[in-house]
């Protein structure tokens, strides 16, 4: 790949994929929220895995600085060749106990700012005849669990369709939809994650294992772990009737008081 960005680098799933990027030997541009976070990931891989890693501290529920990621893929000097949209933003509430200002928030960096990066990404790339961008969607995207399902949802089908798009140009476009993983987006949106055994849970290295494969081999949907891959079918199949009683709002585990923090 040679050259990647990586947003939402600095803890979890994002921290993962740049690790498993870094140790492959491949160049970094990791973006997040805290520069403090990130310049001491960069130390770390510089000195361990000896690779080039830029920092970029950018929100990315701004447009001015989803603009300045974007400027940074337009570079034909310092080329990207793949583009990772792993920032989340958790809600830690209900719609309805939430603020239309966080929600506007959460559609920034969970829709607005994957569409803009992808579009300049995907020209760029198609360009130059190769690439490739993996978007971290979730299995959320087939429940009915308010602006969080929603918005996971519009990245998968965003997903299917820039990959159709651009079928035959060498860039290949990814969704990985991962059930839960073991990583603190729960406790930092609020989400009592004590309500599911352990074993539902999947390692962030997995997840970053088989996501990067599939951009390796050009599929374009693709559900780490069988359980959750099985539990994707079931909730395709089901009525939406029964995808709102098992899955619906009432089983998020949020608390109408708490009020998370965006990744």
């Amino acid at each position: 790949m040679g050259s990647a960005l990586v947003t939402g680098a600095s803890s979890g799933l994002g921290l993962e994929i740049a690790w498993n990027l870094a140790a492959e030997g491949n160049n970094l541009v990791l973006v997040a929220r805290s520069e403090q976070k990130l310049q001491e990931v960069a130390r770390r891989m510089r000195d361990l895995a000896q690779v080039q890693v830029e920092v970029m501290a950018a929100d990315l529920s701004k447009a001015a600085d989803v603009e300045r990621v974007a400027q940074r893929l337009r570079s034909t000097s310092r080329p990207i060749g793949l583009l990772v949209n792993n920032a989340g933003f958790g809600l830690g509430a209900e719609f309805l106990d939430s603020t239309v200002e966080r929600e506007d928030q959460a559609i920034d960096v969970m829709i607005r700012a994957v569409m803009v990066l992808s579009h300049t990404a995907a020209r760029v790339m198609r360009s130059r005849g190769r690439g490739g961008i993996l978007n971290v969607s979730s299995i959320a995207a087939l429940t009915a669990q308010g602006t969080y399902s929603a918005a996971k949802a519009w990245l998968r089908t965003f997903t299917e369709g820039l990959a159709a798009e651009l079928k035959g140009t060498g860039v290949h476009v990814t969704a990985v939809t991962p059930g839960l993983i073991r990583t603190n987006f729960h406790a930092a949106a609020g989400v009592d994650s004590s309500q599911w055994p352990r074993w539902y849970f999947a390692t962030p290295q997995k997840v970053a294992d088989v996501a990067l494969n599939a951009v390796r081999r050009g599929t374009v949907i693709v559900t780490p772990t069988p359980m959750w891959a099985i539990a994707a079918g079931a909730l395709r199949m089901a009525p939406r009737w029964i995808v709102r009683k098992v899955a619906g709002p009432t089983r998020s585990g949020i608390s109408a008081q708490t009020v998370g923090l965006p990744q």
